[in-house]
């Protein structure tokens, strides 16, 4: 089983490179950001909560991204493996990660961040906010929030996952074939 840790800031390209790792490995894609989404829909319990925070650009507080995610592992026992991708965002939601996969007798086989200049993303992200109606891609102070929340927490994953032997980095930037190639060569070593 290949379990797959995809990370990077917003508009990194993390759904692109998501959608061509989940066929060409036969992955199940995990994406936080399409589960707060449908739970938000849905107007869940979870979701309402989840939108309070999403909101103000803020990351969801780990218990309930933790129990989010849970529950979509469960819903798919048969997996040949999993693509994680928009989580973890912190070192405490990296260790309930391992722990919770520790438990079904798995483990992270590698984690990739989609590396790429801020200036580049931000526009990136206002460009896609023009047309995906998303509030936090359309209001250019919301998105450096979010960076910096990534700098704060999310950025000493790659320590965490250098001590395990387990991380790669990766330019995000280039064409969407280019970006392909580049993870298809870190990656096909497993």
């Amino acid at each position: 089983m290949i379990n797959i840790v995809l990370f990077g800031k917003p508009g990194a390209g993390k759904g692109t490179q998501a959608d061509f790792l989940k066929h060409k490995y036969n992955l199940v894609h995990l994406s936080t950001g399409d589960i707060f989404r449908f739970n938000i829909k849905n107007d869940t319990e979870l979701g309402r909560l989840a939108k309070t925070f999403m909101d103000k650009g803020d990351l969801v507080p780990d218990e309930v991204t933790i129990k989010m995610l849970q529950s979509e592992v469960d819903k798919n026992p048969q997996a040949a493996g999993f693509l994680f991708d928009g989580f973890p965002r912190t070192i405490a939601q990296a260790e309930a990660l391992d722990k919770f996969l520790e438990g079904k007798n798995q483990e992270i086989t590698a984690t990739v961040a989609l590396e790429a200049n801020d200036e580049i993303l931000v526009q990136r992200l206002l460009e896609r906010g023009k047309t995906s109606g998303r509030p936090d891609d359309q209001d250019e102070e919301k998105i450096r929030n979010r960076y910096q929340e990534y700098n704060e927490k999310t950025a000493p994953l790659m320590d965490y996952y250098k001590a395990q032997h387990k991380f790669y980095a990766v330019d995000g930037i280039g064409s969407i074939q280019e970006v392909t190639e580049r993870l298809s060569l870190v990656l096909d070593t497993f």
